[in-house]
């Protein structure tokens, strides 16, 4: 398997390939390291922090106190906090790679949002139990999760007063796509999902009371329906899979979209709605590999943060540092925009995005300075940084340097630039480039992860 398509595979379905994994596998062909990756992420490791100081507010001790319930609700964004950066360091470090790149995926999928740091962690959860299992005990799993019955508001849907809210996005954003279901489907399959609600500890509750258990009439079909036999019904509808896979090869392989393509997609994981064989046969395909896909996509922010960080290890002092490059860079995990989630694409970069992703490299490795209010204020400061500690820094990180030589002591200074730059380089880099010093491959590496090409992958 050709080097530059062994980093185009880890690039999409994980965040990167470091040198000495490279090594390993270079004379593997595309079944044995497609079959690895996948083993290595056949297990599913739960992502938790420390909540022990939590553990005394119990339904017993909140429901009806409010002061014990704001209490717990401050506590509680706190711990999201200490969630956000447990899971930059969980996609920085993760052996299981692929469950970890679908787990993401999913989080802007099925999108959600909550302030409750046990009924998240449970939700993330979730996510990457199911991220690589069938579909439709995916959907029906999330359909019962407290964050979202909270977030969509269906611990409210009673049979006196439907609360449609949960029953549309499930068809537009979950399962359909606009267009594909009727004003008279949503209120129907929202008589379905009637009752659902949970306890103050995370479980699934169904209120009997509430629930209408009449007939109802969705897509063609009548029946005293439950939320269950919705899912059932929309997953009976070839255009779910359809959609699902046009999402998928949108993320995976490359945002112009290929109809023929999709389709073959839609035609494998319709028999039986298994994800990991959709997968498999993406990564499989020869079409994957192509040269139009490879460096085709922009980095989302978590996985230029991230991919950053796998290259030259770095230790945040302060999960507040952490958060705050998120938040400039427009993405901050557990806290999506709406519940369509982020668009992606070249709605990552604007003026501002763009400036603070073409300075990040320097900020983080070579303690450059940036300033926030101007434009342009800016000083690639690696040799001041080398013979002089900067004070006011715009974060406190220790650069792990040592990791970064031994990882790529047997590469020169110019496969470097083959190593961290996939995109073919434009006439004006490949100029620029000339013009660079190549005494430092610590330099280096940071002006070859300051280039617009390495905002691609």
């Amino acid at each position: 398997m050709k080097v530059q398509h062994i980093q185009h595979l880890y690039q999409r379905l994980g965040f990167g390939i470091v040198p000495n994994q490279l090594v390993q596998i270079t004379n593997k062909d595309r079944h044995q390291i497609v079959d690895e990756l996948f083993y290595k992420s056949s297990s599913m490791t739960n992502l938790s922090i420390d909540t022990t100081d939590l553990d005394h507010y119990t339904s017993e001790t909140v429901i009806g106190n409010k002061k014990k319930l704001f209490e717990f609700r401050d506590k509680s964004k706190e711990k999201l906090k200490a969630y956000n950066l447990a899971w930059i360091e969980r996609l920085i470090n993760t052996n299981e790679a692929l469950r970890e790149r679908m787990t993401l995926f999913w989080a802007n999928h099925f999108v959600c949002r909550d302030e409750n740091v046990f009924h998240m962690v449970q939700y993330n959860n979730v996510l990457r139990e199911h991220a690589l299992g069938n579909f439709g005990d995916f959907v029906k799993a999330i359909s019962k999760e407290p964050s979202m019955l909270k977030y969509l508001n269906n611990k409210q849907n009673r049979k006196q007063k439907p609360n449609e809210n949960f029953a549309r996005e499930l068809m537009e954003l979950f399962m359909l796509g606009e267009s594909h279901y009727s004003e008279e489907d949503i209120k129907e399959s929202a008589r379905a999902f009637t009752g659902y609600n949970n306890n103050f500890e995370g479980e699934f509750v169904f209120r009997r009371m509430h629930h209408d258990y009449d007939f109802k009439t969705f897509f063609g079909s009548t029946g005293r329906y439950k939320g269950d036999d919705i899912i059932d019904i929309i997953l009976e509808q070839k255009q779910c899979a359809r959609f699902i896979c046009k999402k998928i090869y949108s993320y995976f392989v490359n945002e112009t979209i290929d109809d023929a393509k999709v389709e073959e997609l839609t035609s494998i994981f319709y028999k039986d709605y298994n994800i990991e064989k959709l997968m498999r046969h993406i990564f499989m395909s020869d079409w994957f590999y192509q040269q139009e896909h490879i460096g085709a996509k922009i980095k989302s922010p978590i996985e230029f943060l991230v991919g950053i960080c796998r290259t030259v290890p770095v230790t945040f002092e302060s999960s507040m540092d952490v958060l705050k490059i998120q938040k400039l860079l427009g993405q901050m995990l557990l806290n999506p925009p709406n519940v369509a989630g982020w668009k992606g694409g070249k709605n990552w970069i604007d003026s501002n995005t763009i400036m603070i992703r073409l300075k990040l490299p320097s900020i983080l490795l070579a303690n450059a300075r940036i300033s926030t209010k101007e434009k342009g204020e800016f000083e690639d400061a690696f040799e001041a940084y080398i013979t002089k500690k900067r004070k006011n820094k715009f974060v406190n990180v220790t650069v792990d340097w040592e990791t970064f030589e031994k990882q790529f002591a047997d590469y020169s200074i110019n496969e470097l630039q083959e190593l961290l730059l996939l995109p073919k380089l434009s006439e004006g880099t490949k100029t620029y480039l000339k013009t660079l010093s190549k005494s430092s491959k610590q330099e280096y590496c940071v002006q070859l992860m300051s280039l617009p090409e390495y905002q691609m992958c």
